[in-house]
């Protein structure tokens, strides 16, 4: 008898993108997210662009949508605030945009830089006018990104779904 070991939370999510006929990723490389890069990296049917910088990931996106393409963007939340004025991209043309954020700065940090940003990726976020929903615990991410990629590809929506510190781990230097 073969006992199969549970589906990440980084298998839910790719299988949910896939459900979401997600065809674009555009990432900041990251550990958090290490295992769900992989995945849709190994998958011929979604395209992958590493950025040099995460504010390049909403204009992908806002172009893969108007080339026909679903897009997400995956970064860390110390890179949101670099996004703040691309945001207005999307919001202003009203294009679909999903956001996978994992948090730093906020449970086990050693990074006193990460901090501050942590502090301030929803808060900014909001105030662009992205909509945030954050998920606490591993089973919370696939059905969260689900909800969250049906908002953003159904009605126009720009989303960010915030992956906590606590699910990733603590990070050792």
């Amino acid at each position: 008898m073969t006992i199969e070991a549970a589906p990440s939370w980084s298998d839910e999510v790719y299988q949910q993108l896939k459900k979401l006929n997600v065809g674009h990723v555009g990432y900041v490389p990251d550990a958090g997210l290490s295992s769900l890069l992989q995945l849709l990296g190994d998958d011929p049917d979604i395209a992958s662009t590493m950025l040099t910088a995460e504010e390049e990931g909403i204009p992908v996106a806002t172009g893969a949508w108007l080339g026909g393409m679903r897009s997400v963007v995956m970064l860390q939340s110390s890179g949101v605030g670099n996004c703040i004025n691309m945001l207005s991209l999307p919001v202003q043309t009203r294009s679909p945009l999903l956001m996978i954020v994992t948090m730093r700065g906020e449970w086990a940090e050693f990074n006193p830089w990460q901090v501050p940003m942590s502090q301030a990726t929803e808060p900014s976020l909001r105030a662009i006018g992205v909509q945030v929903f954050r998920a606490s615990e591993p089973s919370e991410v696939a059905p969260t990104v689900a909800q969250a990629g049906a908002m953003a590809y159904e009605a126009d929506q720009q989303v960010a779904v915030l992956i906590s510190q606590q699910i990733l781990g603590e990070k050792v230097w």
